[in-house]
């Protein structure tokens, strides 16, 4: 993932004055290598999630043939023209059709043949009765449920109570689908129905573009895996836990190695361990200018791993690469504090997995809102405020205050304030991009 622009060439600043990179700059680096995966052939069940690479085609009708909607009885239209419950038109029972059934029965005149759901319907026969419409063979008047095994047999007598429409309760052959229509177009994302539909014309495999596979990675000493003791110094790793979700809502399959140890030679055995399973990985922790930020450490091994400094507030230190040369696995690492890694994965790690999808919708939909809040920025930073948005009156209240560690806020928060880099205050009332955070 080696970007458009080179941090040590022209206009890279001096390293007493580093350059700050804005946040479309680094996006576009970050998009610029950035690309669908290559289409595989999948199961249907594993392919669900996928985007379809090519169109689906049916190869055969569907239905496949004319079947009955109901439980009843298949008969001639011209037999029960005058039929009422006080005059019922009076047919012989010629067999039974099961669901199946690859033997039929001919109707013909003044004949009827008992019909279950989805059973094919019998030469002769133009339209179903369904049970209700009949006495079911018992002689009684109107049937009172459905058919049961008790009922009429071959060569008993059926009492149809009203008339029946030409083609009533038949399901025609291709009246859904027809063979050579298209019915899944490329680029279509396989759910439920879509899966089924494919099951129903008979494909066994589909080709996809895959859900890029994510390994998401947390460094520091400091972290303690939820559920144990934290003790002095030490806090709960919930970056890792909450990269992860975001990754699978983008639509990845996404892998969580949390708590990774301030170590140079540790996060180095991790990293190699994680390679062959990772289309894509994303560290949070160590990118800013610690003295035991280890991730620059390591990365500086592997040739095409660049870190900046962007004009955004929360998230300012960023990096960016691929591990492994040209082909390697593309890396993004975020910060480390909770606001600021969220917010990077949602301007920058959320499009790269839309595009490793294939997907059309890469970046979240952004809207025009009115704050109900004064809002303020320092000079030359984009500022990212969380905030609940109000979509029936187009207004946008902040959750919380501007420190990348509120979790609490965080959670809260359905969308992200935008204030640009030239805005240092906005009042009450003032117009402002919103970026929606819900799917």
């Amino acid at each position: 993932m080696t970007g458009k622009h080179d941090p040590c060439g022209e206009g890279a600043g001096s390293p007493a004055s580093p350059r700050l990179w804005s946040v479309d700059e680094h996006l576009a680096d970050v998009l610029f290598a950035a690309a669908p995966l290559p289409p595989i052939e999948l199961r249907l069940l594993e392919a669900q999630g996928c985007r379809l690479a090519e169109d689906v085609r049916a190869g055969a009708d569907l239905p496949p043939f004319d079947n009955s909607s109901m439980d009843g009885y298949a008969l001639r239209t011209a037999d029960t023209v005058r039929a009422t419950e006080q005059y019922p038109s009076v047919l012989a029972v010629v067999g039974d059709i099961a669901a199946g059934a690859d033997e039929l029965p001919k109707v013909g005149p003044g004949q009827a043949a008992r019909i279950m759901t989805g059973a094919p319907v019998p030469p002769g026969a133009e339209a179903v009765a369904p049970v209700e419409w009949t006495d079911g063979g018992t002689g009684t008047g109107q049937a009172a449920d459905a058919m049961g095994g008790d009922q009429d047999a071959p060569g008993d007598e059926l009492r149809v109570l009203r008339p029946v429409a030409e083609g009533a309760f038949i399901r025609r052959r291709g009246s859904d689908v027809t063979a050579g229509d298209t019915v899944l177009e490329a680029g279509a994302v396989l759910g439920p129905t879509q899966l089924g539909l494919l099951a129903a014309i008979g494909r066994a495999t589909v080709r996809v573009r895959p859900r890029p596979r994510v390994v998401v990675l947390s460094t520091g000493s400091e972290l303690v895996q939820p559920g144990e003791e934290t003790g002095p110094g030490r806090i709960h790793d919930s970056n890792s836990f909450t990269l992860t979700a975001a990754a699978i809502a983008a639509g990845a399959v996404a892998y969580r190695v949390g708590g990774v140890p301030d170590d140079a030679a540790t996060l180095r055995a991790v990293l190699e361990d994680q390679l062959g399973r990772a289309d894509l990985i994303v560290t949070s922790g160590g990118v800013s200018v610690g003295a035991y930020d280890v991730v620059k450490e390591v990365f500086a091994d592997y040739a095409g791993v660049d870190f900046r400094r962007l004009r955004m507030q929360p998230g300012k230190p960023q990096g960016y690469g691929r591990i492994g040369g040209e082909r390697g696995v593309p890396l993004l690492a975020l910060p480390g504090n909770p606001v600021s890694a969220y917010i990077s994965f949602e301007l920058f790690v959320r499009p790269v997995i839309r595009t490793m999808l294939g997907a059309p919708d890469v970046h979240r939909p952004v809207v025009r809102a009115v704050t109900t809040a004064a809002l303020r920025s320092p000079a030359g930073r984009r500022q990212f405020l969380r905030g609940r948005y109000r979509p029936a009156d187009g207004a946008v209240s902040p959750v919380g205050g501007e420190g990348s560690h509120l979790v609490g806020a965080l959670a809260q928060a359905d969308c992200l304030i935008t204030v640009p880099e030239d805005t240092t205050a906005l009042p009450a009332g003032s117009t402002v991009d919103v970026v929606l955070l819900t799917d």
